[in-house]
C-alpha cells in the first residue's frame, strides 16, 4: 500500500510552499487508495510551540487535508530513537565525538584557507578517549566510498560520492536526537513508501539512505519538488504571499480554490486549469510534477477562487459567510438572507470577504455617498424622476425584483429617459457608489424601508444643489 507522510516542525506556522507538499502528499495517498499520515516534528524543543502545532492542525483542517493516521509526535518517540542510537553505538554504525566548538571552528577556518569543501574529518571516528567537561554528540559513521543514488521521481538519477558525505550528528550533546536521524527512524517504523517534499531536501537524501542502510530498512521512493518563488524570482516570502495559510480564510478563499492554485503550482494537467478536489485525486500523479520552480501568483489565486466561488452551492457559501459577518460585526439577521446576497454578487467579489464588503450596504446604512458619484449622478435634471421613483416605490404591492424592474422602467419611460439615466441616479442614492447587481435586484435586497428612506435623503441632496444653481 501507498504511504506517505507531511511532515511539518512546528517551529512556524503552516505556510503555502508547506502546504503545496501536503497536498501532493495527500493528494498521491488517496490517487492511489493509499495513506496519508500526519507527523509532527518537535524534537526541536527551544523553538518548537504548542501555538504552532495548533496553528498546523487548524490550517489541515480548513484544508480538508485529513490524515489517515497522526498526528504523531517526534517528542513521543524518544525512546525509540534512543533505543536505535545505542544499537548503532554499540554495533559501529555510530560513534562519541568530544570534539569542542573551538577544535571544529579551527578545522572549518583551515578547510576554507585551504580551499576544501568544509566538513567534518572524522578524527573521533575510530575512537577516543572521554574528554573532562565535554559532552559528547553521537555520529553517524558515513561509508567512505563508493556512491549513493537517488532515484528521484522528479529530479531523475542524482548520484553522491560518499567521500563527500560527512559523519552526520544524529545525537547532540544534550541526547537529543536530530532531524535527519529521528526522520529515518520513523519512516521506517512508519512503513513509509513515498517521501515527497521539497527539493531543498534533496542534500539530506543520500545521507538519510545510508542511515536506512544501517537500520537494515527499505528505502523509500523520493519525489523532491521544485521550489514556489514569487513573481519577482526570489525565495517566496511573506510579501509575495507566504502567510499563515488561515490568512486566506479570513480573506475569504475557498479553501477548495487555494488547493486548486496551489496543485497548479508544479504540477499540470493538460492545459486544464479549474479543478475539484475529486478531479485533483482522480488526475494526480507524480509524473506530472515539473522540474522547474513554479511562481505565486496572487491575481491568478483571486481569479481562481472567484471561479469557484460562482461555481459552489449557494447554500454552502452562505454558512461560511456567516463567520465574515461576524469578524466584519455585521448582524446577518439584519438584512436580506445571505443565499440570495450570494447569487446576486458571486460574480462580483474574488473573495468572500470582498462579497462581505460590497453588500454592506444591505444590512446597515452608510454615511457619505461617494463624492464622484454624487457629482456625476445626483443632478437636478433627475429631481422629478426620483420622486416619482419614491412615489411608486413606496405604494407597490409586492416587493419584489420584478415589481421594481417594471416600475423603475415604467418611470423612465413616462419621463422619457433612458434607463440607465434613472437606474444610476437611485443605485448611487441607495448603495453610495455606482457599483451594484442590476438595479431591482439592489433594492430588492435593501428592502423597501432602506430603500425609500435613502431615495428621500437623496431627493433632499438633488434640491439643495438645484436651489444653489
Amino acid at each position: 500500500m501507498v504511504k506517505t507522510r507531511f511532515a511539518p516542525s512546528p517551529t512556524g506556522v503552516l505556510h503555502i510552499g508547506s502546504v503545496r507538499t501536503a497536498l501532493f502528499c495527500w493528494l498521491y495517498a488517496r490517487s492511489k487508495s493509499g495513506c496519508f499520515v500526519l507527523r509532527i516534528e518537535d524534537t526541536d524543543r527551544e523553538r518548537s510551540t504548542q501555538k504552532n502545532v495548533d496553528a498546523i492542525l487548524d490550517g489541515l483542517d480548513w484544508l480538508g487535508l485529513h490524515p489517515d493516521e497522526g498526528p504523531f509526535y517526534q517528542s513521543d518517540r524518544l525512546e525509540r530513537y534512543l533505543e536505535v542510537i545505542d544499537q548503532w553505538l554499540g554495533d559501529g554504525h555510530a560513534y562519541h565525538c568530544y570534539c569542542s566548538k573551538e577544535e571544529l571552528a579551527a578545522l572549518r577556518a583551515k578547510q576554507m584557507e585551504n580551499g576544501e569543501k568544509t566538513r567534518y574529518d572524522g578524527r573521533c571516528r575510530s575512537g577516543t578517549a572521554p574528554k573532562e567537561g565535554v559532552d559528547p554528540v553521537v555520529r553517524f559513521k558515513n561509508p567512505i566510498s563508493g556512491e549513493v543514488i537517488v532515484e528521484d521521481q522528479v529530479r531523475g538519477r542524482v548520484a553522491f560520492r560518499n567521500e563527500e558525505l560527512d559523519d552526520l550528528i544524529i545525537a547532540r550533546s544534550n541526547g537529543m536526537p536530530t532531524y535527519n536521524f529521528t526522520v529515518i527512524v520513523d519512516d521506517s517504523d512508519m512503513d513509509i513508501t513515498h517521501v515527497i517534499r521539497g527539493d531543498d531536501h534533496l542534500n539530506n537524501t543520500p545521507r538519510q539512505m545510508n542511515m536506512l542502510s544501517a537500520l537494515g530498512a527499505t528505502t523509500p521512493i523520493y519525489a523532491h519538488l521544485p521550489m514556489i518563488l514569487g513573481q519577482d524570482g526570489a525565495k517566496l516570502s511573506k510579501r509575495h504571499g507566504a502567510v499563515d495559510v488561515r490568512e486566506y480564510r479570513q480573506q475569504g478563499y475557498l479553501p477548495e480554490a487555494l488547493l486548486n492554485y496551489l496543485v497548479r503550482l508544479g504540477w499540470s494537467h493538460g492545459d486544464q486549469e479549474i479543478f475539484s478536489i475529486n478531479q485533483m485525486i482522480e488526475l494526480f500523479d507524480i509524473d506530472g510534477i515539473n522540474q522547474s520552480a513554479s511562481a505565486f501568483n496572487p491575481e491568478k489565486s483571486l481569479w481562481l477562487n472567484q471561479q469557484h466561488i460562482i461555481a459552489a452551492p449557494a447554500e454552502d457559501l452562505a454558512k461560511k459567510l456567516v463567520t465574515l459577518f461576524e469578524k466584519d460585526d455585521l448582524n446577518a439577521e439584519n438584512g436580506p438572507a445571505l443565499v440570495t446576497v450570494v447569487e446576486a454578487f458571486r460574480e462580483r467579489a474574488n473573495t468572500l470577504s470582498e462579497m462581505v464588503h460590497k453588500c454592506r450596504y444591505c444590512y446597515e446604512d452608510f454615511d457619505v455617498i461617494e463624492p464622484k458619484a454624487q457629482k456625476k449622478h445626483l443632478r437636478p435634471v433627475v429631481l422629478e424622476p426620483m420622486r416619482d421613483v419614491l412615489e411608486e416605490l413606496s405604494n407597490l404591492d409586492k416587493w419584489t425584483a420584478e415589481s421594481i424592474d417594471q416600475a423603475v422602467k415604467s418611470i423612465a419611460a413616462r419621463h422619457n429617459i433612458g434607463l440607465g439615466k434613472l437606474g444610476q441616479p437611485m443605485r448611487v442614492a441607495v448603495t453610495g457608489s455606482s457599483v451594484s447587481p442590476p438595479i431591482d435586484v439592489t433594492l430588492y435586497l435593501v428592502g423597501r424601508e432602506r430603500t425609500c428612506k435613502r431615495i428621500e435623503q437623496a431627493i433632499r441632496l438633488i434640491a439643495k444643489r438645484a436651489n444653489a444653481g
